[in-house]
Parts: structure tokens; sequence; C-alpha cells
């Protein structure tokens, strides 16, 4: 009979509970509480904030607002900061229902979609957000019955973030999938935070770590230590590098960021996959790793690149400098340092700066050392520097077949590869192509070669280089032939070029070389050689053969005068 007895009374327990759960909200007009936590919310982001109607879920322990919006900064527009349709405010229930009093336990907005924008000064229209409810007017001013705002638990889930710019700069960035997580939440103290989100044109980022106390004068230089990680991150897809600059890749990044509302300093990796750096250019094969550490001054928005180590293969180089952020550009001063790198790894570079060595070739053994300096802005950068290559070989490239006669005269013979003992220049890289000044090239099979030139963007060759045949070769094989034309001549054909070179014109592409000799320019130094001679009794007008010394060289070469 107990056991009967005490079971009846549990039951009626339970559906008093169950009636009274659904009898209060009956009785509590939630909608009551709209002005007051519209006031609450106000007063701590220094907006202004519309509800919808509100509802109460008394076993979630929450109130439901239908909408929400959070107005925006004036500087930045009229389009809401954020919409939504939905948002949780969990409460505590007992002062709620028996005081009539608003304690805001945790807040919950439901697929929101906010609006960010990136002034041309560098600020966020978030940067104001509590700068309002923090000025000693607003403080003054305050309603002593709006406690605060200090939850325990603050979520975005599931929302849409379109980022824009002042001016605008291109299409807007969306990121979907946001969900940010906010643990023991206060303006004026450290909480920690959660934040995953999927990028523009695929990939994601999530970030995890600290902030706070809420700067009172721009949130966005709130003191902060975060990591953070992407993935498949995409520029070009992203909208952060335009299209027609050529410029592609897919990177991961893992970096460490901190801090305290004056200085920036971040620390990381970049794992860059199929780089590509010019238009026309081909995405590398290998990935180009990238360590990198900075300090960021976030009033002045310049700072320092302590250092920035590139590696692709076995191939690395050191960087470091400073850059400047302005309304314009991002603009950079960098030093780049690459002492003799691999050429057979270098080369594997080549194709992503568009250039494309002969086909079927490559480079063999051998070093290549520069020293560059970056500088301009981002968008439109200025590289020079001195560049040398030493004994290298270029494997699968016949020179002799690509002067023709000219390689009879400095005595190339054909081969299945050319050596190459040492190529210096200084070098202009931009995003029109490349310009190689003071151009020097010691090849043993052809003399050396002195000029410049440049290969656009896309591959096209133009130069004109003054060759030297070294005497030794030049009057071996089919060059002496020619030269035995001359009956001995002491001014003959080899010593007058040997002495005066052969201009020498490059065109066509870095893949399809084309070489042509300028006969005006050889057969005029001949000619003054030829009267040098004359004048001064050492050469007769003609050779044993009856031909003058220009007769010779345009026959040896296949021209005619």
């Amino acid at each position: 009979m107990k056991l009967k007895l005490w079971m009846k009374v549990l039951i009626g327990v339970v559906a008093l509970l169950i009636l009274a759960v659904i009898a209060i909200p009956m009785f509590v007009n939630a909608n009551t509480f709209r002005p007051v936590l519209e006031k609450q919310l106000a007063s701590a982001l220094g907006r202004p904030v519309q509800l919808g109607d509100l509802s109460l879920s008394l076993l979630r322990g929450e109130l439901i607002a239908k909408d929400i919006s959070i107005a925006e900064d004036p500087a930045y527009g009229t389009t809401p900061f954020i919409q939504a349709s939905s948002l949780k405010v969990a409460v505590e229930m007992r002062p709620l229902i028996f005081d009539k009093a608003l304690r805001v336990t945790g807040l919950s907005i439901e697929e929101p979609k906010i609006h960010i924008v990136h002034g041309a000064n560098g600020s966020f229209n978030f940067s104001s957000l509590g700068k309002n409810a923090a000025s000693p007017q607003a403080a003054a001013q305050k309603d002593p019955s709006l406690p605060d705002l200090k939850v325990d638990e603050m979520k975005i889930n599931d929302g849409v973030a379109t980022v824009d710019s002042l001016p605008a700069d291109g299409p807007s960035r969306v990121y979907d999938k946001v969900n940010l997580a906010v643990s023991n939440f206060s303006f004026d103290k450290q909480f920690p935070f959660t934040l995953t989100a999927n990028l523009p044109g695929g990939g994601d980022v999530s970030a995890k770590g600290d902030i706070g106390p809420i700067s009172k004068t721009d949130a966005s230089n709130s003191p902060l230590t975060a990591d953070l990680k992407v993935n498949q991150f995409n520029p070009v897809a992203a909208g952060v590098v335009p299209k027609d600059q050529g410029f592609s890749t897919v990177a991961d990044v893992t970096a460490h960021a901190t801090s305290d509302g004056r200085t920036f300093t971040s620390n990381g990796t970049v794992h860059a996959s199929k780089l590509q750096m010019v238009k026309g250019g081909t995405p590398m094969p290998k990935p180009v790793d990238v360590t990198y550490s900075i300090v960021h001054d976030l009033g002045a928005r310049n700072g320092q690149v302590k250092d920035i180590f590139i590696k692709t293969g076995s191939v690395g180089a050191h960087s470091n400098g400073t850059y400047a952020m302005t309304q314009a550009a991002t603009t950079v001063d960098m030093k780049v340092s690459a002492p003799s790198l691999p050429i057979d790894e270098v080369e594997s570079l080549l194709p992503a700066m568009g250039v494309q060595l002969p086909s079927n070739s490559a480079l063999k053994g051998g070093t290549i050392t520069a020293n560059f300096v970056v500088k301009g802005p981002t968008t439109a950068l200025v590289i020079t520097g001195p560049v040398q290559v030493d004994s290298t070989r270029l494997a699968g490239f016949n020179l002799g077949s690509k002067l023709g006669g000219i390689g009879a005269l400095t005595g190339v013979k054909s081969g299945d590869s050319t050596e190459i003992r040492q190529v210096r220049f200084n070098l202009t890289y931009t995003n029109a192509g490349i310009r190689t000044d003071n151009l020097y090239a010691l090849v043993p099979s052809l003399g050396q070669a002195t000029g410049a030139g440049t290969i656009a963007s896309g591959g096209a060759l133009s130069y004109r280089l003054l060759v030297k045949p070294a005497l030794d070769q030049g009057v071996g094989g089919a060059a002496m032939q020619g030269v035995s034309m001359l009956g001995g001549s002491a001014g003959g054909v080899a010593s007058s070029v040997a002495k005066n070179g052969i201009p020498l014109t490059i065109a066509g592409t870095t893949s399809n070389p084309t070489f042509s000799a300028d006969m005006k320019g050889v057969t005029s130094s001949l000619i003054q050689d030829q009267a040098t001679s004359l004048l001064s009794g050492k050469v007769p007008k003609s050779t044993k053969s009856g031909q003058d010394p220009v007769s010779a060289l345009s026959g040896l070469l296949g021209k005619k005068k």
C-alpha cells in the first residue's frame, strides 16, 4: 500500500511539473523582456539592436527571438552588420519568472548574415563595437538596471560572412559555414574562442586562442593569442589575388599569432602547391615550403619581415625586409639571398616564371648564385639584382645546328649538349617579363658573348649579343677551310672575327630560340681591318683563290655578297 501511495505522489509531482512547464509560458509574456534585452545588447555593443517577437522555452531555459538586427557603423553604410532569423538567449529562469529580472547567461545566433567591411584607413566596420558603450558619456547615461554583458557562452552557428572593401576593390568575398564559440565572454576580460569557416573558392580555416580585453578604441586591435590553420587556400578563387596577374597556387598555412593591441607578431609555415608566378607560366611540379616570421605595427600599418625561408626540393633562399600598407596598395622592400644553389633543382622554378628551356633539353650540374632586391606594390613587384651561373651543361640542345654557318666560323661542333662555363648578368623582373643587362657568357665551344636582352612574359626572346670566338676553336674544322681561302693572310677572317666579334641576334622563344648573325656588322669590321692592313702593306688585296676576305666570309657562312 505504501509503495502504491508513493507512486501516486511521484506521478502527481511529475504531472504538476509538466503542467507548470506548459502553463508558465502562458502567464509569462516573453515580449515584455524585449525592450530590456534590446537595451542591454545595444548598451554593450554601442549600436542599435532590434529584436523580433520573443517566446519562452522553459525546458531549454531560453528566450527565442524570431529576428535580430545589429546596426552598421554609419561610416561604413546602412546595411546591418548582422542579420539573423533566430536569436537564442539563455537566461536564469528563477529571476525571470519570480522577479521579472533578465540575467543573460548565453547567446546563440543561428544562421546569421554578417557583413564585414574593410575601410580605406585600415579599420574594419566591427572596429567600433563597444566603443560608444565604453565612452565616459555612455557610462554616465547608462541605465543602472542594465548589467554589463557577461555571458558564459556565446555562439554563431552556420553563419555567412560577406567581406567588402571601401572603396570597392573587386567582388565580395563570401565565407560560409562560419561557426564561432566563445566562453566566459566579457568586454573587459580575456576570453577563449574557437572559429571555423569555409573559404571562398574552396578550402577552410580554423582558429583557436584567447582574445581580450576588447580594445575601447578599435576592437580589431584587441590583445590576441591564436593558432591558425588554413587548408587548400586558393588566393585567386578567393578574390585575394586578381586573375589577370597570372599568379596562382593552392596553399596550406599553419601559423601562430600574438598581439598586445599595438604590435602584432606571427610566425608559421606555408606549403604551396602548383605555384605559378606569371601569365603563361606553368605550375611547378614540386611544392614550395615557406617559413616566416613578421612583426607588424598595428597603428602605423607597416612591419618588418624578420625572415622568410623559401625552399623547394634542395633549393633554399632567405629573405628579409620591410613592408607598408596604404590605401592604394601594400608595398614591400625586401632582400633575397640565394647562394650557390644547385641548378638541377632551380630549373624546376623556371616554367613557373614563364621561362621554358628549349624542347627536350635540361640543365645538368653547376650552381647559380643570386642576390635580389624586391620593391614596389605587391601587384607590380620589381625584382633586381646580379645573377651568376657556373659550370653547367645544357643537355639535349645542339648549339651547332642552331648556329648554322656561324657555328662553322666559331668552331662549334654538333652534339647533344652545350657546356656553359659561366653566365652572369644583372636581372630586372617585372610583370611584363625579364630583362638582363651587362650579360656575359663563356661557352667554350663558342667563345665569349656579351650584350643584353629581354624575355617577355610569354617567353619571347629579344637579345643582341656580340660573340668573340676563341681562336683555338674558330680556326678548327670548317672554319679552317675559310681561313685557307685567304692564303695565309695575317689579318684573315678568323683573327678579325676573334678581335671584333660577331653581332648575334637571338629571337624566337625560350623553348625554340633562333640565332642570326649581323653580316653587315661583320663585313664592316673586315673591311676596316683589310683597309688598315693594306695601308700598312701587310695583306694583298685578294687571296690566292682570287677572293677578298669579305667574299670568303660570306661564302663560309652560306651568304652571298
